[in-house]
């Protein structure tokens, strides 16, 4: 089988796999540190960071802030100076037509646009969500909204899209569509400057799965899209999917795993990730052994995937339920993600780090348990910078209880 890889992102966008070649193990440090180089204030400020972050070329960190702002989230840029990290708020939802509640942060192309969705906002009937694109005209900071859901062409639109060389926007939107249980979008860009909204799948609710995941898509290197669903399957607990696109302009969705319940992986929140043999990797909130949620891998022979849980988060001071996508180091061995919760006595959640053995096992270290006066409950997925460090962001908690963005050093 011919390796699976990704389509190449716009060179300006730090998506999990495309930065691994810039996450390298040489650069890990002796002992693991944790610094927190910005805490939000709420209000104007911003508050509620359920987001992951981008970095630009300059080392420049963009993500969302749910609330704060106007009321309804913010879009945020973290710069590096010589005394610290400024802070600047680049723009601040109203929830009107132009959304509001921004989950989950932004995607960079390689002009510096940035392009997000809301979950709310937009069309004043159903307050459905929108896509919007965010630029730089004559020297400001301006944003368009591509996109208005209006429900029947899905609703809430809670993860990050992803860019493909021609500049289509794909993702996905957990409620609404033809049957209510969220669909697969796409947006491709015109001659005369308007986008063409396109449904690619309504998910029926059943066997072929239900709702969005908190993560992004993913693509191999023959335009196929990989997700996963956090509901759905024959036991109710989430599957992995692949849509391909037929010569008629159809797009065809297979059914890659239905997760079965404890001690399967249950709830698929985090995205999908390959490696190098083309094999897929991800984290659930629930399941596994105990049921504080699981670390999997789906291997494909011969067109046949199989899924394995790698390994069974306990809970308590070894953390559990993540919602975090997987980012790989530039081995292939070490898989590096957050848990929301467990960790240190308050429960604020964990950095942990997954190495896989040649024997197909695989073994579990906690690198970090946030505590209360740090923040917590990091719902994100990590990037890297080019020296090997991971950043991130904490929903709560930090100096103020509105959020923090940390940089962790393995």
């Amino acid at each position: 089988m011919e390796p699976r890889k990704l389509v190449q992102f716009l060179s300006g966008s730090l998506t999990v796999l495309a930065a691994t070649i810039f996450f390298l193990s040489a650069a890990h440090a002796a002992t693991p540190t944790t610094q927190t180089i910005y805490t939000f204030a709420g209000g104007r400020d911003g508050e509620y960071l359920d987001t992951d972050l981008v970095m630009d070329k300059r080392g420049n960190l963009f993500g969302t802030t749910v609330q704060g702002g106007a009321g309804s989230g913010t879009i945020f840029r973290l710069s590096p100076t010589a005394t610290g990290w400024k802070h600047a708020v680049l723009y601040k939802f109203t929830g009107g037509h132009d959304g509001g509640e921004a989950y989950k942060g932004v995607t960079l192309d390689s002009k510096g646009n940035l392009y997000g969705t809301t979950v709310a906002g937009g069309n004043p009937v159903c307050g459905c969500g929108v896509i919007y694109k965010f630029s730089r005209s004559t020297g400001k900071w301006v944003l368009t909204v591509l996109h208005t859901f209006k429900g029947t062409d899905g609703a809430g639109p809670g993860s990050p899209v992803i860019l493909d060389n021609a500049g289509n926007i794909y993702g996905m939107a957990p409620t609404g569509g033809a049957f209510g249980f969220g669909v697969v979008f796409r947006l491709k860009p015109l001659a005369n400057g308007t986008w063409a909204f396109r449904i690619l799948h309504n998910f029926l609710g059943g066997t072929d799965g239900a709702s969005g995941s908190a993560g992004r898509l993913i693509f191999d290197a023959n335009g196929n899209l990989f997700g996963v669903s956090t509901a759905g399957g024959t036991a109710g607990a989430g599957v992995a999917w692949e849509l391909s696109p037929t010569r008629s302009g159809e797009w065809t969705e297979t059914i890659l795993h239905e997760f079965g319940g404890q001690p399967d992986a249950v709830f698929p929140y985090g995205g999908l990730i390959f490696d190098a043999a083309g094999n897929l990797y991800g984290t659930s909130y629930y399941g596994g052994a105990t049921n504080w949620g699981a670390v999997y891998k789906l291997t494909n022979t011969n067109g046949t995937w199989t899924e394995s849980v790698l390994y069974s988060f306990a809970g308590g001071s070894d953390g559990a339920n993540p919602v975090s996508t997987l980012l790989p180091d530039s081995t292939g061995r070490h898989f590096y993600g957050t848990n929301s919760t467990g960790g240190a006595a308050c429960g604020c959640g964990t950095i942990f780090r997954v190495t896989l053995h040649t024997d197909g096992t695989a073994t579990e270290t906690v690198l970090h348990r946030f505590v209360d006066s740090a923040g917590g409950s990091p719902y994100n997925t990590l990037v890297p910078d080019s020296l090997g460090n991971l950043y991130g962001t904490l929903a709560h908690g930090g100096t103020n209880g509105d959020g923090a963005i940390f940089k962790f050093t393995p």
